[in-house]
């Protein structure tokens, strides 16, 4: 390490200041609360994408594959130090933990590691961030610094990898560097990267919740989630959405369940109901056809603690090739959440899903093939057939659908709504506003299924007129305040009927309703009477009957003119 480097100095990044030593490792000055975290782990992520940018990268295809790696790899750095500390009283007692292991000989560093969480990261000394900070000066930069992330990959490769529905595995870390095209500007740019990465440590947020994981997943993938995205658009989930989804379908305290989305994206939906279950209850698998979808999810796994379920996470085609099964049979679950998407070209396998084994799957049928506009394929009651068929026993799930789904008269979507009702599993829907979703002008609704629901009591809710519209670029949004959230989720799980917003209905009513499942059809019509004078009622009248005897004229003359040009008409 040159002279410069080994000095003493201090870096001040936003008011907060950074420490440098003569040691080997970065001392950051720690924060002191979430907020402070927050707005520091914010600017770390625009920092990652300022030197992207500055590389030609900005926007790039791969930018939020750097992004996103780097962000884990400073994330499992920090954690690890974070929890060797928890097993070795004098790792954190002393000034620097990392100078303390230097005197670990390699058995008792072997040692340290197996006594760790076997779901938690394991790094060599030399996958240090600090090792990295420190060999700057070293020759072809970036090969050692892909090397080492490469090697932490492997090194963790049976815990973190995601697989494909082939079997194959998915590493944790790409070669970042070959992202540069330009190869004399590669060793700069992981530099600028790793001189990123030592400004703060993450070590004061590993007691932290979900909400402040969600809020900063959020910000980290929002350029990079786009309903664009491959070959399923990868619609993200509005966290509201997917608190009133999962606090619906977990009312009551459960554990050693099971949560699945087969159509996960980044996990939004996941993440929702592990928390309301209890990261540490349940188990969660998930399928999507989408490598970047897949590969953030990994990333919101490991961030909420959720690492056991990474070896449950598949890049696949879930309609055609669904991966989770027991024996040779498809897995059941306890509970389901999805957001599928709704309209699909897959004109090119819906044949080969008309077999004998996929009869009860899709029980209602599949959807023909147009001669024109594949691209708009119904494909979610494809997702809503399979969910159905994927529920435990006394499985639950909620799936949002176009809200045009509740009432369709014919096709697929009435032969789904008549199983949920004749097989008595439907637990209630509701229907959204418009405009929750930024990035379709779709109405959607929320279906709820519950097996375990023989009885009724359905809840139909109508919360269009929830809301506050506000401008989110070109399109408009509507979002709902806390307070509303809580007015839906509350007023849904004690099956309360509140004039013109909810109806609490039984299966047979739903039936006499021709299974229609939108809340207003069941409303009561509202008929308004007026106090009048007798003389006020005799003026009415007198009005009505002029006006009629107004018409009775006009009539007769119509009718004499209608007479007259029959009259005139002759064969020719």
């Amino acid at each position: 390490m040159n002279q410069e480097m080994s000095e003493i100095k201090e870096v001040f990044i936003k008011d907060k200041r950074l420490v440098k030593n003569g040691s080997n490792s970065m001392h950051p000055l720690e924060l002191n609360n979430s907020q402070d975290f927050a707005s520091q782990t914010r600017f770390l992520i625009d920092s990652l994408k300022g030197v992207c940018t500055s590389y030609g990268l900005g926007n790039d295809g791969n930018e939020f594959k750097i992004i996103t790696q780097v962000f884990l790899y400073k994330f499992m750095n920090d954690k690890f130090g974070y929890e060797i500390k928890q097993l070795d009283p004098k790792l954190k007692e002393a000034e620097n933990w990392e100078q303390e292991i230097a005197k670990y000989s390699d058995s008792q560093y072997e040692m340290l590691l197996l006594q760790m969480n076997p779901d938690s990261a394991k790094l060599k000394r030399a996958h240090y961030l600090s090792n990295l900070y420190n060999r700057q000066d070293k020759e072809e930069f970036a090969k050692f610094f892909d090397d080492t992330l490469r090697d932490i990959a492997i090194f963790n490769n049976e815990i973190f990898s995601v697989k494909t529905g082939t079997g194959a595995k998915i590493t944790l870390f790409d070669e970042l560097s070959n992202y540069i095209t330009d190869s004399s500007q590669r060793d700069n740019f992981c530099k600028a990267i790793i001189n990123q990465l030592v400004n703060f440590s993450f070590e004061k947020i590993f007691n932290e919740k979900f909400d402040f994981f969600s809020t900063i997943f959020e910000y980290l993938i929002k350029d990079y989630n786009k309903d664009g995205g491959g070959k399923y658009a990868e619609y993200y989930t509005p966290h509201a959405v997917a608190k009133i989804m999962a606090c619906i379908l977990v009312d009551k305290p459960v554990s050693n369940v099971t949560g699945y989305d087969p159509s996960s994206g980044s996990g939004t939906l996941l993440m929702s109901l592990a928390h309301a279950i209890g990261e540490d209850r349940c188990t969660i698998y998930s399928q999507d056809i989408s490598q970047k979808s897949s590969s953030l999810l990994r990333l919101n796994l490991i961030l909420n603690n959720l690492v056991h379920s990474i070896q449950n996470i598949v890049q696949g085609n879930t309609i055609k090739t669904p991966f989770h099964k027991e024996g040779d049979k498809l897995m059941t679950f306890d509970y389901i959440v999805s957001n599928p998407p709704f309209k699909l070209d897959f004109s090119d396998y819906v044949a080969d899903l008309d077999s004998k084994q996929n009869k009860e799957r899709f029980f209602a049928g599949l959807p023909n093939v147009p001669k024109k506009d594949k691209d708009k394929m119904a494909i979610y009651p494809l997702f809503i057939q399979h969910i159905i068929y994927s529920l435990s026993k006394k499985g639950r799930a909620a799936i949002v659908v176009p809200t045009g789904f509740i009432t369709a008269q014919s096709g697929i979507e009435r032969k789904i709504r008549e199983r949920l009702v004749e097989d008595k599993m439907l637990r209630g829907v509701v229907s959204m506003p418009s405009n929750i979703f930024a990035t379709t002008g779709t109405n959607v609704s929320i279906l709820f299924l519950d097996k375990a629901n023989t009885k009724g009591d359905i809840v139909l809710m109508d919360a269009s007129k929830l809301g506050t519209t506000v401008k989110d670029g070109k399109n408009q949004k509507t979002l709902l305040s806390n307070e509303e959230e809580q007015l839906i989720i509350n007023t849904f799980n004690q099956h309360e009927a509140k004039e013109d917003f909810t109806v609490v209905v039984s299966y047979e009513q739903i039936k006499e309703k021709n299974y229609s499942f939108s809340a207003g059809q069941y409303f009561d019509v509202k008929i308004e009477y007026t106090d009048i004078s007798p003389t006020e009622f005799e003026a009415k009248m007198d009005g009505f009957k002029k006006n009629l005897d107004t018409l009775f004229e006009e009539s007769k003359i119509l009718e004499v003119e209608i007479k007259k040009q029959l009259g005139g008409l002759k064969y020719e």
